[in-house]
């Protein structure tokens, strides 16, 4: 009989290993030669990035994100779901052993009744006591628990890499919400002083009217600028009211714990980022991570949908000791072994349909798998083109900003000197303050093409790290 039994676990085994396929790997990427932009300096550590503003502020802000986000807080707690299940499917693959002690007393009592049990004049008592270990593996002959296993550790990684993914992201969202709210304090100042200097050529005109050297109707025509001036300071104390909101939640915590010195926008320096090569971006992405295990989970569950169409083989084994009384407990040993064997016959193709099920599911992965790699791409290149097109409007709008300047101050002098009329002035400020509030808006959209490129460039996140 133990030759026979050996025989057959032998020749389980030796099916199981035989039966398991390689693992997959995903698709190969098209990775382009060089980004759109030409070549670039070649890549650098990016792991706290944000300290390339120069801004001391900012800092202590990614801290209080990382530490009391709720979405990043609810992203790992789906972490660790995921550890723990994947440990579930990893535990599935060896054998399970259990310990059991019963016990069990019966008294068979006199009556009128069944007349089985009737039959002794004195009440009958009995006790069984029993103490043993049961073992059983299912013997993996197509790989379906193994698979199992394979798609538990996939699924975690891809947890991690996704929880990865939102931290990238919201450290991003907090260092663009930071600049925007910098901005619009900036925009804010600058329509102070432009209404100062509105209210001081009011002055001026009330007083050239009052003289009789300036009409009414240019008189209307300034108050009417000093009142779109105002209208606007009022817009922008809206929008940084609302900027402070907007970063409050981005950090996790209300508004009232938002405690921010005034920053100086015009300090904040354009960091300079070493991009390096196309091929280096993949492993730099943890999006792309994300998708990739995400597809090998998927590959894993075809094999394990594939399984359950195919026979199962169980074994079964029982040590045991028992007596009637528990005293001579250890009297009696007895074994015993068992193998089922399950096969499939009929189920209303769910089977099958839960196959191709998984199948178009893994079609569906491989997809977005490709999609990821398009679009790590597509963000770098955006990201370069971004800048080095926003760099080259900064240049002119500098000079338009210039020459706004000049043009004001000559229509200031000529004004007060009755050279020309107030719409020659009017027309200089409103370029003048349209071009100042242009610097800034520019400003903030170049520092901004900066914190895309970092995170284009997956912001120092490296691959084969689980957190």
């Amino acid at each position: 009989m133990k030759p026979v039994l050996l025989r057959c676990l032998s020749l389980c085994l030796l099916l199981t290993a035989c039966t398991h396929p390689p693992p997959q790997t995903p698709p190969r990427a098209d990775v382009p030669a060089q980004w759109q932009a030409g070549p670039q300096p070649a890549g650098e550590r990016l792991d706290a990035w944000w300290q390339a503003f120069a801004d001391p502020q900012l800092a202590p802000l990614i801290a209080r994100a990382r530490r009391n986000n709720p979405d990043l807080g609810a992203a790992l707690a789906r972490v660790e779901q995921a550890r723990a299940q994947a440990q579930v499917a990893t535990g599935n693959r060896w054998p399970t052993l259990q310990a059991g002690f019963n016990g069990n007393h019966e008294r068979l009592l006199h009556g009128p009744g069944y007349s089985g049990i009737d039959t002794y004049r004195d009440d009958r008592r009995l006790d069984v006591f029993s103490l043993g270990l049961a073992a059983s593996y299912e013997v993996d002959f197509w790989g379906g628990v193994a698979a199992r296993a394979r798609s538990g550790l996939a699924t975690w990684q891809a947890s991690a890499f996704d929880r990865d993914t939102l931290e990238l992201t919201l450290l991003a969202s907090v260092a663009a919400s930071y600049l925007d709210l910098s901005a619009v304090q900036a925009r804010a100042a600058l329509a102070q002083r432009n209404l100062d200097n509105a209210e001081q050529v009011l002055v001026l005109v009330s007083t050239r009217q009052t003289a009789g050297a300036a009409s009414p109707l240019e008189l209307a025509q300034q108050r009417g600028l000093v009142a779109r001036q105002r209208q606007q300071l009022e817009s922008l104390r809206q929008d940084e009211t609302n900027a402070r909101l907007a970063l409050a939640t981005l950090l996790g915590e209300p508004v009232e714990r938002l405690r921010l010195a005034a920053g100086d926008f015009a300090r904040l320096q354009v960091p300079e980022t070493g991009v390096g090569l196309p091929s280096e971006l993949l492993a730099r992405r943890p999006d792309v991570a994300r998708a990739e295990a995400r597809l090998a989970a998927a590959q894993a569950d075809v094999q394990v949908a594939r399984s359950l169409m195919l026979p199962r083989l169980t074994l079964k084994a029982n040590l045991a000791v028992g007596a009637d009384h528990l005293a001579d407990l250890f009297a009696n040993r007895y074994y015993d072994l068992a193998g089922a064997l399950l096969a499939p016959i009929f189920n209303g193709g769910a089977l099958r349909a839960g196959y191709r099920a998984s199948q178009a599911r893994q079609q569906e992965l491989l997809e977005n798998y490709r999609k990821a790699l398009l679009d790590a791409f597509a963000d770098v290149d955006r990201a370069l083109n971004d800048s080095s097109g926003l760099d080259r409007q900064l240049h002119w709008q500098a000079q338009a900003l210039d020459q706004a300047q000049q043009a004001f101050a000559l229509a200031e002098t000529r004004y007060r000197a009755g050279a020309d009329t107030l719409l020659t002035l009017l027309d200089a400020q409103r370029s003048l303050y349209q071009a100042q509030d242009d610097a800034i808006t520019l400003r903030l959209q170049r520092l901004k093409a900066s914190v895309a490129l970092f995170k284009a460039l997956g912001g120092g996140w490296e691959a084969g790290k689980i957190r």
